[in-house]
């Protein structure tokens, strides 16, 4: 599977990829918001491993795809399906630091979206955020999703609590966000 947009091409993970994924996971500026201060290969390896396995699924419930830009994986970007029945599913992406502020994960994640909704007809799409990740926030925001809910002291990692939200669209608020597209 492979989505191209403007700039980026966001293709299916292989095996050879950990290492671009390792060298962005290792950064302290991506670490600040996740639960590890460090990633090892065997971490990195095992997580691309994740991505590879979902490909063979039947059917198919999880499409995370590694988003490049000139040929260079500089993050990931997916829709995971959580109830095929009511067709809801989560959106997830993450970004090299060395690539952000470029509207990279945006474009990235509106190509999901529209993957989500016009190919897999999904009625809803939700997002989980750490609240202080303002920069994650924003891209979703821009995406059309709005703040459903926010948790107070929901994930504890780095010797604190972090309080989270929970953004979401539905296919009927994303054809009216895109009437043009």
């Amino acid at each position: 599977m492979e989505i191209k947009t403007a700039r980026l091409v966001l293709r299916e993970f292989v095996n050879d990829d950990w290492r671009a994924v390792h060298a962005y996971q290792s950064d302290p500026r991506y670490l600040r918001f996740y639960e590890w201060s460090h990633r090892s290969e065997q971490d990195v390896r095992a997580f691309v491993g994740m991505f590879i396995s979902w490909q063979n699924e039947m059917p198919r419930q999880k499409f995370q795809l590694a988003t490049t830009f000139q040929n260079n994986l500089i993050g990931n970007c997916g829709v995971r399906i959580k109830d095929q029945v009511a067709r809801e599913a989560e959106i997830g992406y993450e970004l090299n630091p060395d690539f952000w502020g470029n509207g990279y994960a945006t474009e990235a994640a509106r190509a999901m979206l529209a993957f989500g909704f016009r190919d897999l007809n999904l009625q809803r799409v939700t997002a989980m955020c750490l609240a202080e990740n303002r920069a994650s926030a924003r891209v979703l925001e821009r995406l059309g999703l709005h703040c459903e809910e926010r948790f107070p002291n929901r994930e504890w990692f780095k010797n604190r609590w972090w309080d989270t939200a929970r953004y979401t669209i539905s296919a009927d608020e994303w054809k009216h966000e895109n009437r043009t597209a």
